[in-house]
């Protein structure tokens, strides 16, 4: 269920049933002008919406002027402990105050933000982390974390309504996966403000990833959540953004970009399959288009395993195919198929159709009966190889003897 509130972070709206908005964190000193600003543009260019900065010195608010009048994106000022950095902040023009009033020094300083952001018309993120509770909750959080973390959030919330202030969304973030589902669970059923979600220090692109796709996607598939950070440890924050958007894309939530799919691969697999994937997926990168690009390492399945892909290959020793929405385009010698399947994607990127030439299309056909032929284990096709081979099959010939390469 979508939040009941919306609030507009620059101009991405927050909640209220708006798609949701994928956001990182830059890993640069603010100060350094020139390295903040171009992690900004390469977040922005793979997909982020809003971005968020690290204010915790004075240099920093001079700096984060200028980043505020030149980033592409809404940008968010990220204040711990000194609550004037926040009130500077709001004057410097920051699209967004990340606070967690409970480090902030009291109720009081909590005021005085809250009142400067209401005459700017600043919203504000206000939550915790499970590290970052206040002493009051920590005997609760010793019994129960889920419950403290929540009750932490709620307490929060409230003070912010007794100021009379309502432009903010809410976040509670934990290290544990479960604790986070929960919370956040938990959360959403008692307040009607946008949510942010994220696995607080998950780990490495790609430990980090696995959590925050199982924690975010959980909670997402609930319609639980506005908007989202993947927390990695890396220098690169556009990794972030990626594995955020897999992860919208993946659930159907946004698109942007092609969606890869492909098989596992198994003992019948003839090609170097491995290559292959990775190539298509990094020349996918250069695409907007939000097509599906199917990739299978046999024909046992057929294309219709991926009768939805907009383009697709199948590979086999010497000759594959590629395909289009569940029917065959073309015949091509197995090393040349990723050339070709690009060659098709482009005239697509052009035309916004599919050229289907009828000659190809019925060579292309045959090979494919020809390998479903070959490759298809109908229970009568086993009853008959059973009967073929009843003294046992020949242990020394090997389906993949022909493969043109080898695994370790």
């Amino acid at each position: 269920m979508p939040s009941e509130r919306q609030i507009l972070v620059g101009g991405v709206p927050i909640g209220g049933g708006a798609p949701v908005a994928v956001q990182t964190m830059t890993k640069t000193e603010t100060a350094n002008l020139a390295a903040t600003m171009d992690q900004i543009r390469r977040v922005a260019e793979a997909g982020a919406d809003i971005v968020r900065v690290a204010v915790p010195r004075e240099k920093d608010v001079e700096a984060l002027r200028t980043i505020v009048r030149q980033s592409p994106i809404p940008v968010i000022a990220d204040i711990h402990f000194n609550y004037t950095l926040a009130l500077k902040a709001i004057d410097a023009g920051a699209h967004c105050v990340r606070l967690n009033p409970g480090n902030i020094g009291g109720p009081d300083k909590v005021a005085q933000v809250a009142a400067r952001a209401k005459a700017a018309g600043t919203p504000m993120r206000i939550g915790v982390n499970s590290g970052s509770l206040p002493k009051h909750l920590h005997e609760l959080e010793r019994e129960n974390a889920v419950e403290a973390l929540v009750t932490a959030a709620v307490e929060f919330v409230e003070l912010m309504e007794r100021l009379d202030f309502t432009n903010f969304k809410v976040s509670i973030k934990s290290t544990s996966v479960p604790n986070t589902i929960a919370s956040n669970r938990l959360l959403a059923s008692r307040i009607p403000y946008p949510l942010h979600l994220g696995i607080t220090e998950a780990g490495t692109k790609w430990s980090g990833s696995l959590k925050s796709s199982v924690g975010l996607g959980t909670l997402l598939a609930d319609g639980i959540g506005d908007t989202i950070r993947i927390s990695l440890s890396t220098f690169h924050a556009e990794e972030e953004v990626k594995v955020a958007w897999e992860i919208l894309k993946a659930l159907h939530l946004r698109e942007r970009g092609p969606v890869l799919i492909a098989c596992p691969t198994c003992g019948r697999l003839q090609f170097d399959m491995d290559t292959v994937v990775a190539e298509i997926e990094r020349r996918l990168e250069a695409y907007e288009d939000p097509i599906e690009v199917a990739v299978l390492g046999c024909a046992v399945n057929g294309i219709g395993e991926a009768s939805n892909a907009d383009f697709g290959i199948t590979g086999a020793k010497d000759e594959g195919l590629i395909f289009s929405r569940g029917k065959p385009l073309k015949k091509v010698p197995t090393p040349e198929l990723v050339d070709a399947l690009f060659e098709e994607i482009d005239k697509y990127a052009v035309s916004k159709r599919i050229d289907v030439d009828a000659g190809a299309a019925a060579e292309a056909g045959a090979l494919l009966d020809r390998l479903e032929d070959k490759e298809a284990m109908t229970p009568e096709r086993m009853a008959a190889l059973e009967r073929e081979h009843a003294d046992g099959l020949d242990e020394d010939v090997s389906p993949v003897a022909s493969r043109r390469f080898t695994r370790a």
